[in-house]
């Protein structure tokens, strides 16, 4: 569903992906792990489009994307939730929710999408004409990526979703990763946690100083514990 060929990114005079290659297949969810500045979340915003100067193969479906604005490339199935996870302030939970469905076929039915994401999310079912800036850190976590999939995207890629979220949020996230997969949404995940992230994965990639150094099944990621030391602990 993903190919990514000889990617480089740049910002400004500072080359961050030195020829990246990976790929994601339809179904599986994908961890992209490695210490912070590595190049993870370069990888993504260079898929989303977000990067301004980027060279190589980015394949979405069979299909060249580099050169499509970040809309377009959303518009086709591809959905991004950032680590900062963006909520506007000013809204409801439900009308963050909307804003997922501006540019979407399903626009139109947008009560059944809120049910339906409301039926996933309990915790998002009693805040949807709520502030979204009081909620909780996790649980606008969980509004960002419910605001995500509100489209029913093809893939989903998301940056370090756990981050400063309780144990308690980040299992409940995880275990609707899960339900995600078995939907058959795609999911390419950047995750510290990669312990966790592993335990849901299909495969993983890891980056190290803008490059892939390694690449396998997350069972044999698990098993291999000087793999992780060297290029995963903090």
């Amino acid at each position: 569903m993903l190919k990514i060929e000889n990617l480089h990114a740049w910002y400004g005079a500072s080359h961050v992906l030195q020829g990246i290659n990976l790929e994601v297949q339809r179904g599986e969810l994908v961890c992209l792990v490695g210490r912070n500045g590595a190049g993870k979340t370069t990888t993504v915003k260079s898929v989303a489009g977000l990067i301004p100067k980027v060279q190589g193969l980015v394949e979405f479906e069979g299909e060249s994307i580099l050169g499509l604005p970040a809309h377009a490339r959303y518009e086709r199935g591809l959905a991004y939730v950032p680590e900062e996870r963006r909520i506007v302030p000013g809204l409801t939970v439900r009308e963050n929710i909307r804003l997922g469905l501006l540019a979407s076929p399903l626009r139109h039915k947008e009560a059944q999408v809120i049910e339906e994401i409301a039926e996933t999310f309990p915790r998002i079912r009693e805040r949807l004409d709520q502030q979204a800036i009081t909620m909780s850190g996790g649980e606008q976590q969980m509004l960002a990526i419910a605001r995500a999939v509100a489209s029913k995207p093809k893939l989903v890629m998301l940056d370090e979703p756990s981050e400063g979220i309780m144990p308690l949020l980040v299992e409940e996230m995880f275990r609707y990763f899960t339900q995600l997969k078995e939907n058959g949404v795609t999911i390419l995940l950047i995750e510290q946690n990669v312990d966790l992230a592993l335990r849901i994965a299909d495969r993983a990639y890891i980056l190290d100083q803008g490059e892939v150094v390694y690449h396998g099944t997350a069972e044999e990621m698990l098993a291999d514990q000087a793999i992780q030391e060297r290029y995963c602990s903090v």
